[in-house]
């Protein structure tokens, strides 16, 4: 896998381990609430609070958001953003070490960004929670009118998403379930045993992939190819298998457009 160097690479990724434990100490004037609760306000530098938690919370965390500089070069009331590159790569790695280390095997961690560090920022990512466990870019759209100051502006940002464990977050996923609507879509016109069915509009896919080209003759004696420009979803041996099993559809009169079942008990939701 490729790897990012920069000038203090070899300190930066073992900065780590130079973090000294502290103790978190409460403030009872600034409590509210319940004070068994578990929720905290923490003051402080964030790489020493993250070292902090470690011993109570590692491998606990189910999902973490984070708003880092983005390094644009234009100064905050807060903080300064107006930090070298290299400066930004080395405050971000101990810190994403250490996010790493408190998410649970099913959590997942969600990274603000814009277009002066994404890239860096999924590259380092990639070897931090390792890239299998990328689970996507989420874009934004941050602006809807033109922006005067650039001859081309940028209109999106970034959330760069990865997960602890992609298979168990994956599987811990939780669905939105299906509305009314959406669960009246599905029927059973032909009394298909597995129950109600919907289908897509037709058996296609855009592009040309060369066994993906073949003929299919439906039940009612119709042939059909794929339409111009596309082929068919899949290869002609898994489009037999599909029949074999009753999973495809060619309207009432079994001359109409192939089109595959997708039952009703097989979504149990959808995915945001």
């Amino acid at each position: 896998m490729p790897i990012l160097h920069w000038l203090t690479r070899e300190e930066d990724t073992r900065a780590t381990r130079r973090v000294p434990y502290r103790l978190l100490q409460e403030e009872p004037s600034l409590s509210y609430g319940d004070p068994d609760f578990p929720n905290m306000l923490i003051q402080g530098d964030n790489l020493e609070a993250l070292k902090a938690l470690l011993p109570f919370y590692a491998g606990q965390v189910k999902c973490i958001y984070i708003d880092p500089p983005y390094n644009t070069r234009s100064a905050f009331q807060h903080y300064d953003d107006n930090l070298e590159h290299t400066q930004w790569l080395a405050m971000m790695w101990p810190r994403l070490e250490l996010l790493r280390d408190l998410l649970a095997e099913d959590g997942s961690i969600w990274v603000s960004i814009d277009d002066n560090e994404a890239h860096y920022l999924k590259v380092i990512m990639d070897e931090v929670f390792g890239r299998k466990n990328f689970v996507a870019n989420v874009v934004w759209q941050k602006r809807i009118g033109p922006d005067s100051r650039t001859v081309l502006g940028a209109a999106h940002d970034y959330i760069t998403v990865f997960a602890k464990n992609a298979d168990s977050f994956k599987a811990s996923a939780n669905k939105i379930p299906l509305r009314e609507d959406q669960v009246a879509e599905f029927r059973n016109p032909d009394d298909d045993p597995r129950g109600p069915w919907t289908s897509s509009s037709n058996f296609s896919a855009q592009g040309y992939r060369k066994n993906q080209m073949y003929r299919i003759v439906t039940p009612g004696g119709a042939e059909y190819y794929p339409p111009e420009g596309r082929c068919w979803v899949t290869i002609e041996s898994e489009y037999f298998r599909l029949l074999s099993e009753g999973r495809m559809w060619f309207g009432r009169d079994g001359r109409g457009m192939p089109r595959k079942k997708t039952y009703l008990y097989e979504r149990d939701g959808q995915v945001t």
